[in-house]
C-alpha cells in the first residue's frame, strides 16, 4: 500500500476515523494520536490529491463532496484489506463486520430471528443490524447489505432476490364505523390516510382499476418512518394505512384490522431483495450472509 514512502492505508484509516467521529480531536482520541498529528494526515491527503476533503470551522467539521467520495472508497478498501489478511491467516474462513439495514418490522420479525443461527455458523463475522424504514445508502458505504421491498430503482448495486411479501390497505372497524368504508380508490380522498415519511420509488399507493395501473397520492394527519407505528395508529382507529402483511397477519385474523380495496390491489405481492456492492471484489463476509438469508427466507 505504500508509494513514495506514503502509507496510504494508514492515511485512509485516519481519514475514516475523522469522518465517523465528526471532529479531529475525537478521531485523535480514538486512534491514540494528537489532534495536530491527525490534522497533518488530512492535510497530506488533500495536498496529494489536490482537493479539499474537509470544511473546518471552530465549531463544526463536514466533508466536501470529494471528501464523501474519498471516504466511501477508503472504507471499502480498508474492509477488503482487512478481510484479505484475516482470511489468509485463518485458512479462508470469512471474518469481519457486516452492516445490515432492514425495515423496522420486517427486520424484527424476520431478519433478526435468523441471525443467531448465522453467527453460530460463522463465528468470525460480526453482524451490525440497523432497523429503520428509511433507506440506507449502501452505495455510499452506510451499510453493506440493504433489504429492499418492491420495485428497485436503477443503480450500480447488485440485487439478490430473497423472497416476497404482501402489502395491504387496512383500517380498524372503529374507524370504518365512524368514517365509512372506501369502496373505490378515489374514495380515499375523503379519508385520513396514514403513510410513510420517507421517499419511495412510487410516491403514493398503487392500485389497478378498469385494467389500468396507477399510483394514487394520499393525504392524512400523521406520517411515520416505520410500519409498526402506522399499524399502531390504525389499530387505534386513527385512519387507514397500507403496510406489509407480514406484521398484521394476527390483527387481520382476529378482526382488529380489516383489509380494504383488495379487488384494486395490483401489487398484492412485493419482491424482497438484498442489495449490495457486487463484483469480483465482493467480500466473503457479505456473500455468505446474503446466501444464508436467501436460503432461509420463505416469502418474508
Amino acid at each position: 500500500m505504500q508509494r513514495d514512502g506514503v502509507d496510504r492505508a494508514g492515511d485512509m484509516a485516519v481519514f475514516v476515523a475523522v469522518a465517523e467521529a465528526g471532529s479531529l480531536s475525537a478521531a485523535a482520541r480514538r486512534l491514540g494520536l494528537t489532534p495536530s498529528a491527525v490534522s497533518r494526515v488530512v492535510a497530506r491527503i488533500e495536498a496529494r490529491l489536490g482537493v479539499q476533503l474537509l470544511v473546518r470551522t471552530t465549531r463544526t467539521l463536514r466533508l466536501t463532496q470529494e471528501g464523501e467520495t474519498y471516504g466511501r472508497a477508503a472504507r471499502r478498501i480498508l474492509a477488503d484489506l482487512d478481510e484479505t489478511e484475516t482470511a489468509l491467516s485463518d485458512r479462508g474462513s470469512p471474518r469481519g463486520r457486516v452492516r445490515v439495514s432492514a425495515a423496522t418490522a420486517h427486520g424484527r420479525l424476520v431478519i433478526v430471528p435468523l441471525l443467531g443461527a448465522f453467527v453460530a455458523e460463522h463465528p468470525g463475522i460480526v453482524v451490525e443490524i440497523d432497523l429503520s424504514d428509511e433507506i440506507a445508502d449502501v452505495l455510499g458505504g452506510r451499510a453493506d447489505i440493504g433489504i429492499r421491498f418492491g420495485p428497485l430503482a436503477d443503480s450500480p448495486l447488485t440485487a439478490r432476490r430473497l423472497g416476497e411479501t404482501g402489502r395491504t390497505v387496512v383500517a380498524a372497524p372503529a374507524y370504518l364505523a365512524r368514517a365509512g368504508t372506501p369502496r373505490r380508490p378515489a374514495d380515499l380522498a375523503g379519508h385520513n390516510c396514514l403513510d410513510f415519511t420517507f421517499r419511495r420509488s412510487e410516491p403514493g399507493w398503487p392500485f389497478r382499476e378498469d385494467g389500468r395501473d396507477f399510483v394514487l397520492p394520499v393525504h392524512g394527519t400523521i406520517a411515520a418512518n416505520n410500519g409498526e407505528t402506522l399499524v399502531q395508529l390504525a389499530l387505534g382507529g386513527v385512519g387507514i394505512t397500507r403496510v406489509g402483511t407480514f406484521h398484521i397477519a394476527d390483527d387481520l385474523a382476529a378482526g382488529r384490522l380489516v383489509p380494504l380495496l383488495e379487488p384494486f390491489n395490483p401489487q398484492d405481492r412485493e419482491a424482497i431483495h438484498a442489495v449490495f456492492v457486487g463484483g469480483v471484489g465482493l467480500p466473503a463476509r457479505v456473500r455468505v450472509l446474503v446466501d444464508f438469508l436467501a436460503a432461509r427466507m420463505r416469502g418474508g
